[in-house]
């Protein structure tokens, strides 16, 4: 077999192709809720913790004036971004808590579901046929 066959044996597998899904449907899903950390909640943390925007939080590190965007202090030298920080940190524990709860409810839906019913086994018919017979001789 030539390796592009086994490569398409490989790629055709289900497993695969679910894994291909997954990470795309995961890639969008994260845009998400960055978008969702960054438009929504980050500026209601702001403004509780006074108004500021935590993605431009630095510490100066090659004494750049304090006030500048970070993007600007950045092109001026290096900076501690500890506030771009909080916000990705942040991103995280959203996307993992969005994910334990959808595995959660995975996990309760399949314990929900009813074991399948076992049907009686199928008497085969030489089997049938044979006890007519037995029980037409017992007669």
């Amino acid at each position: 077999m030539g390796m592009m066959q086994e490569f398409k044996a490989f790629a055709i597998k289900g497993n695969v192709v679910d894994l291909a899904v997954a990470v795309i449907i995961g890639g969008a899903f994260g845009k998400i809720v960055d978008s969702m950390v960054k438009d929504i909640i980050m500026p209601i943390v702001g403004k509780i913790f006074g108004g500021l925007d935590f993605s431009n939080y630095y510490l100066p590190l090659n004494g750049q004036p304090t006030g500048l965007p970070l993007a600007e202090a950045q092109a001026a030298g290096a900076v501690f971004a500890y506030g771009n920080f909080l916000t990705i940190l942040l991103n995280f524990l959203i996307l993992a808590f969005i994910i334990f709860q959808m595995v959660r409810l995975l996990n309760k839906a399949k314990k929900a579901e009813p074991p399948p019913e076992e049907k009686p086994a199928v008497t085969p018919e030489d089997i049938i046929l044979l006890r007519e017979i037995r029980d037409s001789l017992k007669k």
